[in-house]
């Protein structure tokens, strides 16, 4: 059985889509459509703009997410009989099993990104990465720290899991988890705490918008970043996405129930080969390959 899968943050390139928007005309459709719906000329900033300009939160997530979808919109003998995406990669996921036109992705997923800048800009905040530990150990000294927040936030792979929360939290987690064993604690280059109780600002503002776009039944299942289950249920994914802001990605147990339920081959659609890379670290058994 084939899975596809996209990308979250942290994918982005400088010159990420010029090919496709000169080799495909459906995808140069897509990506001219996402100028007029925007109100500014991203694909300017994704062909020629620098790395530092493509870090923006605002930028990156419509990017990654435009990208993506075209990449699924031109891609031979696309047919998914099972979808998942990495964070903000769930909205990319939910255009390719027909329970969000286009558009309406595309509008949420920058009003996403928007709300998300601004609750970093009022909490200042961090992201780092834990390897080398079992995703116990790392949940128990971040439950440890005192006066802080600093939770679990990306169960990416064994032994590779991300917290997130205050720059201090962060800080202090990351001292006492290489103390506990952990081969690198690695700060990340992202804009704030994601995933955490943190951005709850964001949270609210995101869910009067998913309230208010029309969710349609799933082709296929989508296995979902807060509980790694598989849903069609429109009403069921609005409100497992509004929940994924603060919730933890658990993108290994995602993986494991993918392949529990008969994935074989696992299709990633989007700039880079992040998820390939980690699918393999959580079953190396399983076949992974980009879908162009």
């Amino acid at each position: 059985m084939k899975a596809y899968i996209f990308p979250g943050q942290g994918s982005q390139f400088s010159g990420m889509g010029r090919d496709l928007y000169e080799q495909y005309p459906a995808a140069r459709a897509l990506f001219d459509k996402a100028n007029e719906w925007l109100g500014f000329n991203i694909t300017q900033t994704m062909f020629t703009g620098t790395d530092e300009e493509l870090k923006q939160t605002n930028v990156t997530q419509p990017a990654i997410f435009l990208h993506s979808v075209a990449i699924a919109t031109v891609a031979p003998d696309f047919q998914p009989e099972m979808v998942a995406g990495h964070s903000l990669g769930e909205f990319s996921a939910l255009v390719a099993n027909k329970v969000l036109a286009f558009e309406d992705a595309l509008l949420l997923v920058a009003k996403r990104a928007q709300a998300m800048q601004k609750a970093c800009e009022a909490n200042p905040s961090a992201m780092a990465a834990i390897l080398g530990l079992d995703d116990r150990t790392v949940e128990e000294v971040c439950s440890q720290i005192e006066n802080e927040i600093v939770v679990a936030a990306n169960y990416n792979s064994p032994g590779q899991l991300v917290i997130s929360g205050s720059n201090q939290g962060v800080a202090l987690a990351c001292e006492k988890l290489k103390v506990a064993g952990a081969k690198r604690a690695l700060p990340l280059p992202v804009g704030g705490a994601f995933h955490s109780p943190l951005m709850q600002p964001a949270e609210a503002e995101l869910a009067e918008a998913i309230k208010n776009t029309k969710f349609n039944e799933a082709i296929c299942p989508v296995y979902q970043n807060v509980d790694a289950r598989p849903y069609t249920d429109p009403e069921q994914i609005k409100q497992n996405l509004i929940k994924q802001l603060t919730a933890p990605v658990r993108w290994t147990q995602t993986v494991q129930n993918m392949i529990t339920d008969g994935a074989t081959l696992f299709v990633e659609c989007g700039p880079g080969k992040v998820l390939q890379g980690l699918v393999k670290k959580i079953n190396k058994d399983v076949e992974v390959t980009s879908a162009l």
